[in-house]
């Protein structure tokens, strides 16, 4: 028995325990000085409330020191609000509309990055706590004062008290990941021209510390600025290099060198589909096209050896900023050289797309560091997946904001509920002059959920805590009476159990054991009665019941719904971009280089809303009812990324270029194919839309696989040819993963890093199973092969934060 009480506490009571510690010294620390060395009772209530919102009833990721950067950051914020919040209630309806539109101004903040979705509920209350009585403008350098005081100790806390030591940094991670991808270049440069199992699966641990839900959300690029896109997008390109480098075939012969290309024959660009390649992907970049005619014509070029060094050189980088780009510079003109290779046997022009794909994948790699290292003076990217490099902050913040703004967008759903709820609390407040108002507002904010469901469990138990809280409240009251020593001496180690217990023990003991505390804390301000703990008890349940209210009214089922709308929205984008592709490609013509190609934008769009939405779905708790068989929503999402990179990669050259149309018999076959690959993805459609009457059992789908479309070569076929099967192929892994079949034929495009459990993911919604990217910042030129669009660790700190351009 004696061994159970001498146990260490498990890790989530140390963090609890560590954050409640700073937040009682910080609150009472201010609430005493202030009350009882000042007789400032408003400034009291203000440093008091101030801490608890900003670290008692938020969650700001990161370490002490990075929480108290944010903490120093949104002291401003916090001026302006109280402020805000003291004008306008002096009136009913301008506290109703200014609770309107700053609550939603809040609560959609959270396309920002965790760090915004972290701080969005202090700041909510924040501006709620002057918004009721007294009605007082005057008293508002008291307010400002108080609330400084507060939040000054608490930043000092932080940093000071037990903090936690810096995780390991992205780009850190990222680093690592670009050593791992060069020892794999290496390995792969000599017989047996193929990783080992061990290298594999180092490989496959690099590409997975990459995931967005292995991540702590302080370190997770999410951000919109134009360094944290780039860093992203460095993750992603480098684990589509490791993937790649994982699945590249052997070249036809053993003999010599792994090399499929030989000298080039001219300086122009090739002719093939393959054409563009590079530059999809980022390949030409600070440096601009490379001359072919550069290449000696006795030297044959290594491909392998110059992505080993530009995987290594892209670690510097990242590490301390310093390298001179050489070997981006060399691997841009060997890359030129792989392009320019004449026709040659179909396993040699098999072995030549395989490593331009690994070319293009190391150069994006190179070229994302270089801008996430150095931000805008950066040497000029190409355009295209780059396309943020030079935009300023206020451009990159309005594209994300302005496309998340409808009705479809989650975290549009979300702000909407939130500040409707919180402005008809306010109102009903205001009208029935409840006695201490704020808490109504205080449990919509905290009780509200994004389901119906969830939001009825949850009072459910809020109400029993609250209760529970509000009967030994009143009981300690009614026997201490107005012997204030009392509550001063027992408010500290109750507000220590209270944050240490309430995350961890959930919303029940939270609620009955912050009814304590807040009982305690205004018997201080003024005499109390046990019915102080009543009005508490009133206030929870009518805010609550309007939480209720409004999540029936709002979207009540949440992301559920949404996330088979927009997938099934996203397959049929998805699908007529594969038809106008294979066409194109089959058909040739005049290329130029764009931005992304027509009718991209859409399905870029439609990805941002799909990746959102699962974002949230993978954070909400599951119906009795499981979800219907074959639906991989993950498998959806990667299918959409590989349709947008891999059709800007095929379509979009590097520089204007005529190319020859296919010939008769390649160009019907690959037609043939995109059809059967855009006619599964309009089935799987049909089955997934909410609005539609398609029957949910999963119809069989004959799709080719990766096998069947490379053993029957047509005469005549090209590069263009086996690239452009090479991308349907990997599309058929994605649908026959979305149908649940476990056994499909794996695509040589992707890698053995199919890890599918997705039941971490929130903060992160990472979809990746093959080389899947970095987040979910859907700017979606820069997105690869790659999703990695959702656990279940939480809505707020996912890297659904994308935005379209």
């Amino acid at each position: 028995m004696g061994g159970a009480f001498l146990r260490r506490p498990s890790p989530a009571y140390r963090a609890a325990g560590r954050r409640a510690l700073r937040v009682t010294i910080a609150a009472t620390a201010g609430f005493y000085v202030l009350l009882y060395g000042f007789d400032s009772a408003v400034g009291a209530t203000y440093a008091l409330f101030g801490a608890i919102a900003m670290a008692g009833l938020s969650h700001l990721p990161g370490s002490g020191r990075q929480r108290a950067g944010l903490l120093l950051d949104v002291v401003p914020v916090c001026w302006v609000l109280i402020t805000l919040g003291t004008y306008l209630s002096v009136r009913t309806w301008s506290a109703v509309v200014g609770m309107l539109v700053v609550g939603f101004a809040l609560a959609f903040m959270a396309v920002g990055g965790p760090r915004f979705a972290g701080a969005a509920t202090g700041l909510q209350l924040m501006y709620i706590l002057p918004s009721f009585p007294p009605y007082d403008p005057g008293s508002l350098g008291e307010r400002l004062a108080g609330a400084t005081f507060g939040l000054v100790l608490l930043i000092i806390g932080e940093l000071t008290l037990l903090p936690e030591p810096a995780a390991l940094s992205y780009g850190e991670r990222a680093a690592r990941a670009a050593d791992g991808a060069a020892r794999c270049a290496d390995r792969l440069r000599s017989a047996p021209y193929a990783l080992s199992e061990a290298m594999r699966d180092t490989a496959r641990v690099l590409s997975t510390e990459l995931r967005s839900s292995r991540v702590p959300e302080a370190e997770r690029p999410a951000g919109a600025g134009v360094r944290p896109r780039a860093l992203a997008h460095t993750g992603l390109a480098t684990r589509t290099l490791l993937g790649r480098l994982a699945a590249l075939p052997p070249p036809a012969t053993s003999a010599g060198p792994p090399t499929s290309a030989g000298p080039p024959t001219s300086a122009g660009p090739p002719g093939g589909a393959g054409t563009g390649v590079g530059e999809a992907a980022g390949g030409v970049g600070r440096d601009g096209p490379a001359e072919a005619s550069e290449v000696p014509e006795t030297e044959r070029p290594d491909p392998l050896r110059a992505v080993a060094d530009v995987a290594r050189e892209t670690a510097a980088r990242l590490r301390d900023g310093t390298p001179d780009g050489r070997p981006h510079a060399r691997l841009l003109r060997v890359r030129e050289a792989l392009a320019a290779a004449e026709d040659a046997s179909p396993s040699a022009q098999r072995r030549n797309a395989a490593l331009l794909e690994v070319a293009d994948a190391a150069l994006a790699m190179s070229t994302a560091a270089d801008i996430a290292v150095r931000g805008r003076a950066a040497d000029p990217p190409a355009p295209g997946r780059f396309w943020y490099a030079r935009m300023r902050a206020p451009g990159l913040w309005w594209r994300r904001l302005s496309g998340h703004v409808g009705g479809r967008s989650v975290f549009f759903q979300n702000a909407v509920r939130i500040s409707l709820a919180l402005a008809a609390a306010r109102l009903i407040a205001g009208i029935d002059t409840l006695p201490h108002g704020f808490w109504v507002l205080l449990a919509t904010l905290t009780l509200t959920r994004t389901t119906v469901r969830e939001t009825r469990r949850t009072e459910r138990i809020a109400l029993t805590g609250t209760l529970v809280g509000a009967l030994v409240a009143a009981a300690v009251l009614a026997l201490v009476g107005t012997d204030i020593e009392v509550y001063a001496v027992a408010l500290p180690p109750l507000m220590l159990v209270t944050f240490t217990l309430g995350p961890v023990k959930g919303v029940g003991w939270a609620q009955a054991l912050f009814t304590m505390v807040v009982a305690l804390v205004f018997a201080q301000l003024a005499p109390a009665t046990w019915q102080l703990a009543e009005f508490r008890l009133l206030d929870v349940l009518t805010g609550s019941a309007i939480g209720a209210v409004f999540g029936l009214m709002a979207w009540p089922r949440g992301a559920h719904d949404e996330l088979r709308r927009s997938v099934a929205v996203l397959l049929r984008i998805a699908a007529e971009i594969v038809v106008a592709t294979t066409a194109q490609i089959a058909a040739g013509g005049r290329r130029v280089p764009v931005v992304t190609a027509p009718g991209h934008r859409s399905l870029q769009h439609a990805l941002v809303m799909a990746e959102s939405a699962y974002a949230q779905y993978q954070s909400e708790p599951k119906g009795p009812v499981p979800p219907p068989v074959g639906q991989d929503w993950q498998a959806a999402l990667i299918a959409g990324h590989h349709t947008l990179w891999g059709a800007d990669r095929l379509l979009v050259p590097p520089e204007p270029v005529v190319v020859p149309p296919l010939g008769e018999e390649p160009a019907e076959s690959l037609i043939r194919a995109g059809d059967r690959v855009a006619a599964g993805m309009l089935l799987t459609s049909a089955r997934m839309d909410p609005s539609g009457d398609t029957g949910e059992t999963p119809v069989p789908l004959p799709l080719p696989t990766a096998s069947t479309a490379f053993a029957d070569d047509p005469p005549g076929a090209t590069r263009a040819y086996y690239a452009a099967v090479s991308w349907l192929a990997s599309l058929t892994t994605d649908l026959v993963r979305l149908a649940g079949d476990t056994d499909a034929d794996t695509s040589p495009v992707t890698s053995p890093d199919t890890d599918t459990d997705h039941t971490d993911r929130g903060a992160d919604t990472d979809t990746d199973h093959t080389d899947r990217g970095a987040d979910t910042d859907t700017d979606h030129t820069d997105r690869g092969a790659d999703t990695d669009t959702g656990d279940t660790d939480g809505g707020a700190g996912t890297h659904a934060y994308g935005d379209t351009h």
